[in-house]
């Protein structure tokens, strides 16, 4: 049987191959997402804006938006509440065109600009925005350290970078059952919903040689973050961090 690992491509192919990836599994991504999470995810999302703690008027920019949850939350959040209490501006950026496309009228009556761009080199100015979120995205970039010092450039000071992540559980016995879900049942229902069990084995894949989260804090602090914490959810298996520039 062949190794599950070597869907996992070399760094220098890395950022195209996530491209594509993307693309494909546009048209299933939002129901995998409930379906893998249990329907999770989106209050982890809600939690992620929280965290983002935007003052009135401020401007968030979301990396890696995909179909937009994040930042649609923030709009939702705004629009809940009184006048000039919400953002003034969300950005969502993302390498996959085809994912932005898809999202961009998922919520009639909602919209936000749209950015097509590598979060390894954002078009945004120093200091743009006064917080900066991302959602299952670190896994998929080739440098973690570089993209946090991305976020944490055009993120004014006193500002927020906030990370969502997918992290293996620390314990020895829900770590198996984590990891026959996680690497064996979710590439079996991706490739049977999406068409594309590659995609699926890939992306439980990566979380292998990923940071845990205590590491990954420290990459956030050598990126000139400051007051980082990190609170995990779903029994271990996902991970709010959030620091301060």
């Amino acid at each position: 049987m062949e190794d599950p690992r070597s869907v996992l491509p070399r760094p220098p192919e890395k950022r195209d191959y996530v491209r594509r990836m993307f693309t494909v599994i546009a048209p299933r991504y939002d129901l995998m997402n409930r379906l893998m999470t249990f329907g999770r995810d989106q209050a982890w999302r809600r939690a992620v804006v929280t965290l983002c703690a935007l003052p009135p008027g401020g401007r968030l920019l979301d990396v890696a938006t995909g179909t937009g949850d994040l930042a649609y939350e923030a709009l939702r959040r705004a629009l809940a509440g009184p006048p000039g209490t919400g953002p003034a501006q969300v950005v969502g950026l993302d390498l996959a065109r085809a994912m932005m496309l898809r999202g961009r009228s998922k919520h009639p009556g909602l919209a936000f600009p749209l950015s097509e761009g590598d979060a390894l080199a954002l078009p945004f100015p120093d200091g743009t925005f006064d917080a900066v979120c991302s959602g299952f995205m670190m896994r998929n970039v080739v440098d973690i350290a570089a993209a946090f010092a991305e976020q944490a450039r055009v993120v004014r000071r006193g500002g927020r970078v906030v990370c969502l992540e997918i992290t293996r559980p620390s314990g020895r016995l829900f770590r198996k059952f984590f990891d026959l879900y996680f690497f064996g049942a979710v590439p079996v229902i991706g490739g049977l919903l999406s068409g594309q069990r590659e995609a699926y084995t890939y992306l439980p894949q990566s979380t292998r040689a990923f940071p845990d989260p205590a590491a990954l804090r420290r990459i956030m602090e050598a990126a000139g973050l400051r007051g980082v914490r990190y609170r995990l959810a779903m029994m271990g298996t996902v991970a709010l961090h959030w620091g301060v520039k």
